[in-house]
Formats: C-alpha cells, structure tokens, sequence
C-alpha cells in the first residue's frame, strides 16, 4: 500500500519552557478551556508567503481543527489525531511529559495587553539571548490567541492569531469509531538520536510495515522524523542543498515539510521550525544517499 504523508496542522502547546507562575496557570486553564476561533497564519519562507485560515473548536484536552483541505487534525495535551475525508487516519500520545525537556528558554513577562477587545497576557520567549516567539494569552480562558515567532536575524518568521473567538465550550461529540493507535517503542537501535541540536526525543513510534517515527522538541518548537521501506512523494516540492546534500521542501502555514532518501529508505521531517535551525537539525538525523542506477530504473518501470 503506498503511504502519503500526512501534511499535518501544528498547533502550539507549549509543554517545557522555564515559566512564571502566571503563565503556568494560563497554560493548565488553556488546556480545560472550551472555545471556538478561526486563525489566520501567514508565513514568510524561503520559498515565498504561506497563508492559510483554519477553524478551532476546544472542549478540554480534545482540539479540532479543520480547514480548507477539508483535512482535520484534533491535538490534545499528550497527543494528536490526524482526520481525512476518508475518516481516522491514525493517532499517537506523546509520552513525555514537560519534565522530559530542559527548558531552554527565559521567559519575560511583558504584563497586560488587550487582544480582541478582550483582556490578554503577553509573554516573550528568548534561547540563547535571541528572541525566537512573542505569546498572547486570553486572560479569561487562558486559550493561546496569538503566537509571533522569528527567525535567528530577528525577523518575524510566523503570525498566528484568532480572527475571530467564541469562549464557549463546543462540546465535542465523541468519535464514532475506534481509533488506529500507534503505540511508542524502545529507542534502542534507532536511526533517531536522543537529542538532535538542542531538541529532545520525547517518543519513538513503529508500525508493523516498518514505518518509524520520532517526536521531537525544545520545550516550544518541534518536529517530527519519518523513515519508511520506500520513497515518500511530495508534489510541488522545491529541491534545496545543504552541505552538499540534496532534499525535497514544501512549506505550509506554519508548517515545514522535508523528504530524502538514505540507504534506500524514505525519510522526512516534519515540524515548524523556523528556517534558521533547519540546517543543523537535518545534519544530526540519516543522510541523503544516492538509490542507484538500477533501484532508479525499477521505480520508472514499477513505481
């Protein structure tokens, strides 16, 4: 059966930064609230302007959210679910928990905005001295209405925010059906290391085809790696090179796509890192190989 990859939505949940009081208590209300919203996420990238408009529908720790893909991807705290139009396309639960990575980022508390007409909180994120995200939190529900993030230069990479917002719960209806559940593995072996340039490996996941993959953060941004027996397609992809290496890239709003293959293996990366860390994190994961002549010629044959 031949996989496509899943574009997926990243929507924020910021699970390790080093944080105030205050802005843990929002984080844990964020996580209970019950809202609906539409985000508007422009994206300036290598490769031109994303944009893309998308409805929130929160009750607790289940998030849905669809677009006009008509693909829908429900996150919740620990985990995700990705939907088609053809129903589940599978889940996961994150097992790490915020103590699983070293916050790596000073929080600056920058106090009371208006946001919506509504009362907000406003937070800024720096690593290493340079500021990498500005957050606006509802101060009612605690729901995250706006995310800035930048690059290394200090330009702005990524806005996200509510359009438009309704604090009342949705209440979700429950699913209809069971869901096919990816259940987290030993590492011990794996072609993914425990940490990649400053972001942790929080899960390791494998499906009986041999499909693999490891969830990665920081404390704020992350990523997910992919590896699968055959070539992984990506339409409209822009080829990029770095240090010699060659790679297939599609940017989406807030979102990053790269494919490859080593040693005859597909790989991928997926996750919504700002351009700068791109490089360094492809580095420190399985490098491009050339298939060959003959495995080639037996995919225009065969596919």
């Amino acid at each position: 059966m031949r996989r496509v990859l899943p574009l997926v939505v990243v929507f924020f949940i910021v699970p390790g930064v080093a944080s105030a009081t205050e802005l843990d208590e929002l984080l844990d209300r964020g996580r209970e609230a019950g809202y609906t919203a539409e985000q508007l996420t422009t994206c300036t990238t290598p490769d031109g302007i994303r944009d893309a408009l998308i409805r929130i529908e929160q009750s607790g720790a289940e998030i849905r959210v669809t677009g006009d893909a008509e693909t829908e991807l429900a996150v919740g705290a620990g985990g995700w679910e990705l939907h088609g139009q053809d129903g589940v396309v599978t889940q996961a639960t994150v097992g790490g928990s915020s103590d699983s990575v070293v916050p790596v980022y000073d929080v600056e508390d920058l106090g009371e905005v208006g946001f919506m007409g509504r009362e907000a909180m406003a937070y800024r994120l720096e690593r290493d001295g340079v500021l990498r995200a500005e957050l606006v939190f509802d101060s009612e529900t605690g729901a995250l209405v706006r995310v800035v993030t930048y690059d290394a230069s200090g330009d702005t990479y990524c806005d996200r925010r509510f359009v438009s917002f309704d604090p009342v719960d949705p209440e979700l209806p429950a699913k209809a059906a069971p869901l096919d559940t990816l259940a987290a593995v030993a590492g011990t072996g794996s072609v993914f290391p425990e940490e990649v340039t400053g972001f942790t490996r929080l899960d390791l996941y494998e499906e009986d085809d041999g499909f693999k993959f490891a969830y990665y953060s920081d404390g704020f941004f992350s990523f997910a790696a992919f590896e699968t027996p055959r070539r992984i397609e990506l339409d409209d992809a822009v080829r990029v090179e770095f240090d010699d290496h060659s790679y297939r890239r599609v940017f989406t709003a807030g979102q990053v796509i790269y494919v490859w293959e080593s040693d005859g293996r597909g790989m991928a990366l997926v996750g919504d890192l700002p351009p700068d860390l791109h490089e360094s994190v492809l580095a420190s994961l399985p490098e491009p190989t050339d298939p060959g002549l003959f495995r080639r010629i037996w995919r225009t044959l065969f596919g």
